[in-house]
């Protein structure tokens, strides 16, 4: 188990992160024009309302987690899996300023609850919504990956060149690891920018796809087709889910 100051410290650098990830975020919706919200976003049936929406009751699902790590008892993400969905779908008709609004206030009740945490509470254990256990100390990371690719899901000029290096590579290194045996032709990755490889798929690798990781990063996520990436030999690469 990590040592508290040491989960603190990481948590703390991951808030900051969040913080900057969140700022770029309110400047892009802040210069949406009203017909916006209604227009569709990246994401298969969702418009950029959808996207904003969700973004905004994660950052209060998190707030859950945060106060069951302070607290020690199991507060649930959401409520239910309905409760979050519609949350969605009630947010996402609601004009610019108001999405702008709420995405600026539940960030801040976000923040707030981090700041509540004293070291120790870092290492509690809490749940996801899909079940899963994970440490409180990873909670800043999943709420910068919201921010980071929903932000690109928005399709409003904010693109996987902008993601942060950090962000990127521990992303390709996750998503590559969690792709890694899974049922689709063994393709072989190489970041030319940081030197990561990775092998996804099952079987001998017939496919190497080179390029940045920024790049790799969102054809892994299913926010890219891969184009510009450099293939041997040159054939299709299968599209991915969205992932993140």
């Amino acid at each position: 188990m990590t040592d508290p100051q040491t989960a603190a410290a990481l948590a703390a650098d991951r808030l900051s992160l969040v913080e900057e990830g969140t700022r770029h975020l309110l400047h892009t919706v802040s210069g949406l024009k009203p017909e916006a919200v209604a227009e569709p976003s990246a994401l298969p049936g969702w418009t950029r309302g959808h996207v904003l929406a969700h973004v905004s009751r994660n950052a209060d699902s998190l707030v859950n987690l945060l106060n069951g790590a302070r607290t020690g008892t199991d507060i649930p993400q959401y409520p239910s899996s309905e409760v979050r969905d519609q949350g969605i779908e009630d947010g996402a008709p609601r004009p610019v300023d108001v999405q702008l609004a709420d995405l600026r206030t539940s960030d801040e009740r976000f923040a707030a609850a981090a700041a509540l945490l004293p070291a120790e509470a870092w290492t509690a254990d809490v749940r996801h919504r899909t079940g899963y256990v994970f440490p409180a100390s990873d909670i800043p990371w999943k709420r910068l990956a919201e921010v980071e690719y929903h932000h690109v899901d928005l399709d409003a000029g904010y693109t996987p060149a902008h993601w942060p290096e950090l962000f990127a590579v521990t992303e390709f290194r996750k998503l590559s690891a969690r792709l890694a045996g899974a049922d689709l032709p063994a393709v072989e990755l190489v970041s030319d920018d940081t030197e990561d490889r990775a092998v996804i798929g099952t079987g001998t690798p017939a496919l190497t796809v080179e390029g940045p990781v920024r790049a790799l990063l969102a054809w892994l996520s299913g926010r890219s087709d891969g184009d510009g990436l450099r293939r041997a030999p040159d054939a299709a690469l299968p599209q991915l889910p969205p992932m993140g």
